[in-house]
């Protein structure tokens, strides 16, 4: 069934992706710009390294109603971590370290993310209700991060067809983490609390390439509305992934879209080699039923080795164990992902589960060059009765880790004889994923008792509806049905300034051309100067264009009236009055003679720097054409005379 083999991504077609059961959905998180937190009234938005104090936490696992353990829980709980919380007083209180019952939920927040679903053709809730999702890896002081549904079963465009949308949950985000080493892991908890949405599509993606064009039209949806948080960190995506026999892993916290058709790639590609190794294990006779392992200390065998990352922990009292997998032989360096291996698997579970974060932390057997000696090899192997069949894994650390660390050496071995265990995975620079963490199990949400409902009015979504923007790809067909031009059409239709273009258009008189310069070129322009569209006040930019509009400035003054009114803001009244074709002499013959007395000019060129020098002068009291005219007519008269 697995006889497929994964070609270089530059070379995979649809008809591949087909062959493999690639499907892939995505997992949307965007800040809301919003004054207050979400549950409790600080400030949201204020980054800061500056902390006044630090909070040290454990997480421990409790049994559930069902006399159960969740999975995640059991996992974070054998890394031992310490958990430092550095606190900012100025963006941080009493609710987020659970000290404090919540607040209300923050109205505003609430308002843009049911604007987002409606945007999203969801069908809206009737009751907001408020639960709590577990969180076990510290980066909520909590443990549970407080979350609700706003929406459900939606669908947005998507070339010929359509991208199904599961849920729009609102929620708070999570710390910033600054450091992960050994067992201890830091957070800055200036982002804690931050109000969050989630939008979750339906698995309806075919290619790597169709997950990146998707999450490109959710983040431009949500962009639109201009109540979105922009900039570094504001936006992140986990993106889901599976073939054919695998499982749904995802992918946390892609922060590039860019990022996402090679992540997924190596996605589909590691779990379709994953299914292969257990057809290959299978063979073997391995299988779930029949694995076995020995462990052992070997601390005195490798003593004198010469090998720098043993020999360095030796010196700090620490020991050496390994691991034979019996009839292993070659499969650690069985390919997964580009340039990956499954022994990275290992050393992956490794890192996160035992803490033995330095790298390398595992050598084995399928490949010894630049490690051990022969000799060391060869009784390490024989400590262990190995055969030709067998492969062993040498771990080494504190005595408590490299007992971890040999479990989990099995555990992820013994996987293998199953197929992909659901786990979550960590966006890697190089396009490929590493582990981060066991996939939480289904009971991880409960109802929160501290919160009570929260009715969604038809009142509400009446002011909601009269502020929402048009869907940015209905935007999109009028802006090309009125001839709009195509290098304006996209940024245009998400632009904080799209209804004064459609006021521009259908009130003022403009043309869709002249518009579109004023309200997408011009502010470009000025971006690239280091403007940004924050700074552009929409009652100015309104007031420029009536300015225009009534005859009292011309479109060729407009930019430049556009980046006065950034600084100082505009005033209708204050623009010079409008000038005449021959009011235009005096300018004229001023700008020659500054010509003539520069020492840079040629005769030649003189009527054109003059032209230049005048427009300076009169740029949005006349048209600039009237001005060529002109000044044409001056020099022709010259030449006569």
């Amino acid at each position: 069934m697995y006889e497929f083999e994964f070609k270089p991504f530059e070379e995979m077609t649809p008809e591949d992706y087909a062959t493999v059961g690639f499907k892939s959905g995505l997992e949307v998180h965007q800040q809301l710009l919003t004054e207050s937190k979400l549950f409790c009234r600080c400030p949201a938005g204020r980054y800061s390294n500056t902390f006044h104090a630090e909070i040290l936490r454990h997480m421990r696992p409790t049994l559930s109603e069902l006399g159960e353990y969740d999975g995640t829980a059991l996992m974070e709980f054998k890394t031992q971590k310490e958990i430092i919380y550095r606190v900012n007083k100025e963006t941080v209180c009493t609710y987020e370290m659970d000290d404090t019952p919540p607040f209300m939920m923050d109205d505003e927040a609430l308002d843009i993310a049911l604007e987002i679903s409606m945007l999203s053709n969801l069908s809206l809730v009737d009751e907001v209700h408020i639960a709590r999702k577990q969180y076990l890896d510290g980066s909520i002081p909590t443990g549970f991060q407080r979350t609700a549904i706003c929406g459900v079963h939606g669908r947005v465009p998507y070339g010929d067809r359509t991208i199904g949308m599961i849920q729009l949950g609102i929620e708070e985000d999570s710390c910033r983490e600054i450091s992960d080493v050994g067992h201890r892991r830091t957070y800055n908890t200036d982002r804690l609390g931050m109000p969050l949405i989630e939008l979750v599509t339906e698995p309806d993606m075919k290619t790597p390439q169709e997950v990146a064009e998707v999450a490109q039209i959710l983040r431009k949806m949500m962009r639109s509305t201009g109540r979105v948080r922009r900039g570094i960190g504001a936006t992140r995506a986990d993106t889901n992934a599976s073939v054919t026999g695998g499982t749904r892993i995802e992918i946390k916290g892609v922060p590039k879209i860019g990022m996402m058709p090679l992540l997924t790639y190596n996605e589909a590609q590691r779990q379709w080699n994953l299914l292969r190794l257990r057809e290959e294990l299978k063979r073997r006779g391995i299988t779930e039923s029949s694995f076995t392992y020995t462990d052992k200390d070997i601390t005195r065998i490798l003593r004198k080795t010469r090998f720098t990352p043993i020999a360095d922990a030796m010196k700090e009292g620490h020991v050496v164990g390994a691991v034979k997998l019996p009839g292993w032989a070659d499969l650690l360096r069985w390919q997964t992902q580009d340039n990956t291996v499954f022994s990275r698997e290992i050393a992956d579970r490794v890192r996160v589960i035992a803490c033995l974060t330095v790298l390398p932390n595992i050598i084995h057997s399928d490949s010894m060059s630049e490690t051990l000696s022969g000799a060391e090899w060869k009784e390490a192997k024989n400590a262990l009765d190995c055969t030709a069949d067998d492969t062993i894994v040498i771990v080494w650390g504190s005595e408590q880790d490299v007992e971890t660390a040999k479990k989990e050496i099995a555990i992820r071995a013994k996987e293998a004889t199953i197929g992909i265990p659901s786990e979550t995975r960590q966006a890697l620079r190089d396009g490929t994923t590493g582990f981060e963490r066991i996939l939480p199990g289904p009971q991880r949400m409960y109802p929160d008792t501290d919160l009570p409902p929260i009715r969604v009015t038809p009142e509400r979504l009446e002011r909601i509806r009269a502020r929402m923007p048009v869907q940015f790809w209905e935007r999109q067909k009028r802006y090309r049905e009125l001839g709009v031009p195509e290098d304006a059409i996209e940024g245009l239709s998400i632009s904080p300034l799209a209804p004064l273009f459609d006021e521009a258009v259908d009130t003022m008189g403009f043309t869709p051309t002249e518009a579109a310069v004023m309200l997408w070129r011009y502010p470009r322009r000025l971006r690239r100067k280091g403007w940004h569209y924050d700074d552009f006040r929409t009652d100015d930019i309104r007031g420029i264009l009536m300015a225009v509009k009534d005859g009292r400035l011309t479109l060729d003054g407009v930019l430049n009236t556009m980046r006065r009114a950034l600084k100082n803001g505009f005033d209708a009244d204050a623009l010079p009055p409008r000038l005449e074709k021959k009011d235009l002499t005096s300018f004229i013959e001023k700008a020659k003679q500054q010509v003539r007395y520069s020492s840079l000019h040629s005769e030649d060129n003189i009527p054109n720097l003059t032209l230049d020098r005048v427009m300076d002068e009169v740029r949005g009291r006349i048209p600039g054409s009237d001005v060529a005219e002109e000044v044409a007519a001056y020099f022709a008269k010259e030449v006569q005379a």
